[in-house]
């Protein structure tokens, strides 16, 4: 589990979440540039945008993450779920669905 700060008032707590915030924005802006990276890099290795078994390895590492880290690991799957899915949807866009309609 994480340590936190010591946050004495509500004005302090509520800077901290914005602060956290700001840090998963940052992060996620991080991992959309690789997923473009990702719609670049894909045709060339013959690779379709959704591959089931990588999408189930991702979860997988992240509910353990999310136990180790203290975070329900359920809201941490369903948190990445529908990250992935609109990631998938945008690499779909560009490069296509695939032979088998995925």
């Amino acid at each position: 589990m994480t340590k936190l700060p010591q946050i004495t008032n509500m004005a302090e707590l509520r800077l901290e979440i914005d602060r956290l915030d700001a840090a998963l924005v940052d992060l996620l802006a991080q991992r959309t540039a690789m997923i473009d990276r990702a719609i670049e890099l894909k045709p060339g290795e013959g690779l379709p945008a959704r591959i089931e078994t990588r999408v189930e390895d991702v979860v997988t590492k992240v509910r353990a993450r999310a136990i180790a880290a203290g975070l329900p690991p359920e809201l941490a799957e369903t948190l990445w779920r529908e990250m992935m899915e609109f990631f998938i949807a945008r690499e779909e866009d560009v490069l296509g669905k695939g032979d088998d309609g995925e």
